[in-house]
């Protein structure tokens, strides 16, 4: 990147609560129903009709603003955000304008080993819009409104990242923070969890903004950091050759990896904002606080630290671990239900498990083989009925069948052969048929070794127990 330049990010993340009605209405929040069965008439603002708060969705604010240790704001009202749009029905968005539900607060990233703190400038609630849907009718654009009136949190960060790597790792952590909260499921695909991201660049060295074009709505990883990387190199570009960055939304289109012009941005007195008249301001006191707190889960950073006390666990093991509450979870009850070593139950989750769950693109929840399945081989393993290299052949039935890891081991003959008698006369037979390589072995070429064990193995069939394969092998060969 151009080194003359610096760059001023900040990211307005908006989080689909995970109620199961809506923040105005008992209509549902479940995704994929048939278009426009899941719109009643107050979210539709049909005359007549009033909006009623769900306890729920403030509950969860207040959950997300004790996370970040947030301003909890005592009093706060809705607005109604004015403006035209064809997938917004009553022509006006509930929102919160001057007195959000979540003050002040600060989300804390790591890049490059480095941890910087990002401040959150406010977090409050209001509802969604419906969806346009292009393509779906030949010249015409379909309007589904199922997901007018879903809770929001809109979460507004300082302008405080200065590189796309940075904005990612801020959405990375939030999208951990509120899966961990149980306050969004963060599915990506289906818009619970997407961002507008404010970008502007400067003359390294000023203290005054540049002009900011506001990228909507991006709702993946890799296309905020496209996107954010993409806008800087357009504005420099734009300031180099003589023009001037105007204040405007962009789209990012993927495909051809650019943002385009969008509309003018809006100011807030554009919206012209005023207090909903239909809705009473939200009073929050120390009692409901403090009930919230009791209730408030482990949080990632002090479970990432416990894991690596606890379990002495390295840092790249807690961190996967950790990064979801579900794997955590899923880890912790593998420990206990095994009785084994905490780092090799790690290996196995973060290693073989993951693996798995990666190629086949599952989440840990819809894993096949649960906690009480893989801690049954961690058992077998522990105990010596089989080796490590056996128990990778054993995992993959078992990722193929509901069978335990006895009933496979026992099915497939897999136990492991412990008898040094038979061992022996494996290893006395190897050793006999290759003299050459007894002697270049006695002649100091350690790594000679390693082809004896792959013989005794391989004689075997990989039953026998390595540790008793090495330690007779250097016996007799020495």
């Amino acid at each position: 990147m151009n080194t003359q330049w610096e760059t001023v990010i900040g990211l307005e993340i908006h989080a689909q609560l995970a109620t199961k009605s809506k923040i105005f209405s008992g209509a549902s929040t479940a995704y994929g129903a048939e278009p426009n069965t899941q719109a009643c008439a107050v979210d539709l603002g049909l005359p007549g009709v009033l909006p009623v708060l769900n306890e729920e969705a403030v509950r969860m604010a207040v959950i997300f603003g004790m996370a970040i240790e947030a301003h909890i704001a005592p009093y706060s009202v809705f607005a109604r955000k004015n403006y035209f749009y064809p997938d917004l029905p009553k022509g006006y968005q509930i929102s919160q304008m001057d007195l959000p539900i979540v003050g002040v607060g600060h989300l804390d990233i790591d890049v490059d080993g480095v941890s910087k703190r990002i401040g959150i400038t406010r977090a409050h609630l209001e509802e969604d819009a419906g969806k346009s849907l292009h393509g779906s009718f030949h010249g015409l654009t379909g309007i589904d409104l199922n997901r007018a009136g879903t809770p929001l949190l809109e979460i507004v960060s300082e302008p405080e990242m200065s590189s796309a790597k940075e904005a990612v790792a801020y959405m990375r952590k939030m999208h951990e923070l509120v899966r961990y909260l149980g306050i969004c499921d963060g599915n990506m695909q289906e818009g619970s969890f997407r961002c507008d991201a404010n970008v502007s660049v400067r003359p390294k060295g000023q203290k005054e903004f540049g002009t900011r074009a506001e990228i909507k709505n991006i709702n993946s990883f890799k296309f905020v950091e496209k996107a954010i990387n993409h806008e800087i190199e357009r504005q420099i570009e734009v300031i180099e050759s003589g023009g001037t960055v105007v204040q405007e939304t962009r789209l990012y289109d993927s495909d051809k990896d650019e943002t385009r012009s969008m509309r003018s941005k809006e100011e807030a007195n554009d919206y012209r904002y005023f207090p909903d008249p239909d809705l009473l301001p939200v009073l929050i006191d120390e009692d409901f606080k403090a009930q919230i707190k009791a209730q408030l889960p482990e949080l990632p950073q002090a479970k990432k630290q416990r894991f690596k006390d606890d379990y002495v666990l390295d840092e790249e093991n807690a961190t996967i671990l950790t990064s979801s509450r579900s794997l955590a979870d899923y880890f912790e009850t593998v420990v206990k239900e095994s009785g084994c070593e905490a780092k090799m139950c790690a290996n196995w989750v973060t290693g073989d498990l993951l693996a798995a769950l990666n190629r086949a693109d599952l989440e840990i929840t819809d894993s096949p083989v649960s906690h009480e399945r893989l801690a049954g081989l961690l058992k077998r393993i522990s105990d010596d009925t089989i080796s490590g290299k056996i128990a990778k052949q054993v995992f993959e039935e078992l990722w193929q069948s509901t069978a335990t890891a006895d009933e496979i081991i026992e099915a497939k003959g897999l136990k492991q052969i412990t008898d040094t008698g038979a061992i022996e006369a494996i290893i006395d037979k190897i050793i006999a048929d290759n003299q050459d390589q007894v002697e270049q072995y006695r002649s100091g070429k350690d790594k000679v070794f390693g082809f004896f064990v792959g013989q005794v193995m391989k004689e075997m069939q990989g039953k026998a127990n390595p540790g008793e394969v090495n330690k007779m092998l250097k016996a007799k060969l020495q």
